[in-house]
């Protein structure tokens, strides 16, 4: 394999393993010429799934693109690149799970937006506006309204947490303090 740096063909592999789902080799590699590491991901050749489009127009998946969409709307967000790869590998999974030879381009933003919404809701939104295409800025509200109530009524669960932890620990205090008395 070509260094992508001084395009000498001769490397060593300094690090192998299994990604996560076991269904690639991610191999951590030196040049020999430039002492450069590179990383690469041995993949099975699968049967070539082929995207509808809303059009209709059909073309083969692309891997790289749906990683390209996440890299876009994770922009300055604290998503790391490993994170945006497991996005990429579950629809991948529920991909191969779900459809033989085509699958909806539909899906495959769903499946997306499922995903990033879990992981950071502004990447989310950012995903959504491009694959759901908004049209104005109603559509971005109604998209925005849900996660910021479920962001609200996830601070207060926290603060109703907190609040239980510290008069537990008072009680506990007192306990003490009426056993140390006795």
């Amino acid at each position: 394999m070509k260094c992508p740096y001084c395009s000498v063909d001769d490397d060593k592999v300094v690090d192998s393993r299994t990604t996560s789902e076991g269904r690639a080799v991610r191999r951590r590699r030196e040049c020999n010429g430039c002492q450069r590491r590179l990383t690469t991901y041995e993949r099975m050749e699968e049967v070539t799934r082929l995207v509808v489009k809303k059009n209709q127009v059909r073309q083969e998946f692309s891997r790289t693109k749906v990683l390209d969409g996440l890299i876009t709307a994770c922009q300055k967000r604290p998503i790391s690149m490993e994170q945006m790869e497991s996005v990429v590998d579950e629809v991948e999974k529920q991909i191969r799970e779900r459809f033989d030879r085509e699958v909806p381009s539909v899906f495959i933003g769903e499946t997306v937006s499922e995903q990033l919404r879990e992981l950071d809701p502004v990447a989310y939104v950012r995903f959504a506006s491009v694959y759901q295409e908004f049209a104005d800025v109603s559509q971005f509200l109604q998209e925005l309204t849900p996660l910021m109530e479920n962001r609200g009524l996830e601070k207060r669960e926290t603060e109703n947490r907190e609040t239980e932890n510290r008069e537990t620990e008072n009680r506990e205090t007192e306990n003490r303090e009426t056993e140390d008395a006795l």
